[in-house]
């Protein structure tokens, strides 16, 4: 009898195993986060969801790089006025070389300013997200009380801002360095926008419950490679034309199911909620 008892425990316990070879195994690396991200971002329930933040991110990316594209085209016009007829092969190589750098620091300055404007719907599709990932109902989530969350929402994104210059600025002075301003900063660079980057999506859902930003980073160091990883792939379809108007929404779903599988029980435990 107690055999049975026992095997019969034993059949129960193997049951309630995650089973790795079914569809919906918990995904365990960077790569596969970033890619559920858009599993979840089309998903019934959530696809509402997704649309605000959406128009907002097309909206604002489009007034920006129209903007931008307006600009640099009269200064590429204005810079080759000075350079002679017979170099205007160098000028031109130049110039696509300033261009193109010009828009990789570009698409992250906007898709900064775009994540301020957007906070709001942002954190809404966090909740949303991590409801429907955990079964359990989301906060209240009226108008009112996203009004009422605003200053907090757009200070928490003010803090990722300064927290993003704090590391930025120093940085980049580091380009000045001979030798390793050529060969170790942009190693550097590429690591560091990275990881700001996983960490700007990867906060919402940390901030929807109120967790402090320097624990969301000490969490988020636990799994440092994987988190690169996420930034890596987010920041470079950031720099692909049209995709980088529908990257944001992705990613939030993305971060947000790293959130719920990897920080959210040890986050909520020892913030005693």
């Amino acid at each position: 009898m107690h055999n049975q008892l026992e095997n019969r425990t034993q059949h129960r316990h193997s049951q309630n195993q995650p089973n790795n070879h079914t569809p919906n195994r918990q995904p365990t690396t960077g790569i596969e986060y970033f890619f559920k991200g858009w599993s979840l971002a089309f998903s019934p329930g959530i696809k509402r969801f997704v649309f605000l933040p959406l128009i907002a991110n097309i909206v604002i990316m489009s007034a920006l790089f129209y903007w931008f594209f307006t600009t640099i085209t009269g200064m590429v016009d204005w810079g080759l006025s000075y350079v002679p007829s017979w170099l205007q092969w160098l000028g031109y190589i130049i110039v696509f070389i300033v261009i193109l750098t010009l828009v990789i620091l570009f698409c992250y300055f906007f898709s900064t300013v775009a994540n301020i404007i957007a906070a709001p719907f942002n954190g809404l599709l966090a909740e949303q997200v991590e409801a429907q990932l955990t079964g359990m109902p989301a906060v209240d989530t009226s108008w009112i009380s996203i009004i009422k969350d605003l200053p907090r929402i757009f200070g928490r994104e003010f803090q990722k801002l300064f927290n993003y210059l704090l590391w930025a600025i120093p940085i980049l002075l580091t380009y000045f360095i001979p030798v390793i301003g050529q060969s170790v900063t942009p190693v550097v660079w590429f690591l560091f926008t990275a990881w700001q980057i996983n960490i700007q999506y990867a906060d919402y859902a940390f901030d929807n419950h109120k967790i402090t930003f320097h624990r969301m980073r000490e969490l988020l160091n636990q799994h440092k490679a994987d988190n690169l990883t996420f930034g890596i792939l987010v920041g470079f379809f950031t720099m692909v034309p049209v995709l980088n108007l529908i990257i944001m929404p992705i990613a939030v779903c993305g971060a947000t199911a790293m959130w719920v599988d990897r920080y959210r029980h040890q986050a909520l435990f020892n913030s005693g909620k």
